[in-house]
């Protein structure tokens, strides 16, 4: 069997997120997106995107790897306050130690072997090192089974919800929340 592991992503992982990402979300949330939101996934300016994100300072993205292969990735870093404040304007007490999962993928042909748990430790790890002591992730309302993956690490739906346009039609996502001390086999 190959070996898995995470590590933090370098430019030249770029083309390979891209990929991973537009093959997930076409898999997932195909349905819900229109051909233009799906396309803008690949190509030149896609890369360009996820080369940015790597070099952000204040973000953090890893990837997951199974022997030669590239098979997830993650982006964390420090909640922005659009992400954690409420309807009226408010943001929690805790907000300056509030981290952010942005994203967390595994390609589909990957998933139920531990990549997810490896992902989201290592960026767990990487908010405690910035300061933070709970972290968000917004998951589609209809998405059981990342929502179920949430729950087994401890995390719970806050009451935060949000509406996004897809192009194709409007979804409602929760935000989950937990702690970063994450008891995960890696």
């Amino acid at each position: 069997m190959a070996v898995a592991d995470v590590r933090l992503a370098r430019t030249a992982d770029a083309a390979e997120i891209a990929r991973i990402q537009h093959i997930t979300w076409q898999t997932a949330f195909g349905e819900l997106l229109d051909e233009a939101s799906l396309a803008a996934l690949t190509g030149q300016e896609a890369q360009q995107r996820w080369t940015e994100a790597i070099a952000y300072p204040d973000t953090d993205v890893f990837v997951a790897t199974e022997g030669d292969y590239t098979v997830g990735f993650c982006v964390s870093g420090p909640a922005p306050r659009e992400e954690i404040e409420g309807p009226d304007g408010t943001v929690p007490p805790d907000a300056a130690h509030t981290g952010l999962i942005a994203t967390l993928l595994v390609e589909p042909r990957w998933g139920r072997r531990g990549h997810g748990g490896r992902l989201l430790a290592a960026a767990a790890r990487a908010l405690r090192s910035r300061g933070a002591h709970r972290a968000v992730a917004w998951v589609n309302e209809s998405d059981s089974a990342t929502l179920n993956f949430y729950r087994t690490v401890g995390w719970e739906a806050t009451r935060l919800v949000r509406t996004l346009d897809t192009g194709r039609r409007h979804v409602r996502q929760l935000c989950v929340t937990g702690g970063l001390d994450l008891q995960l086999v890696e």
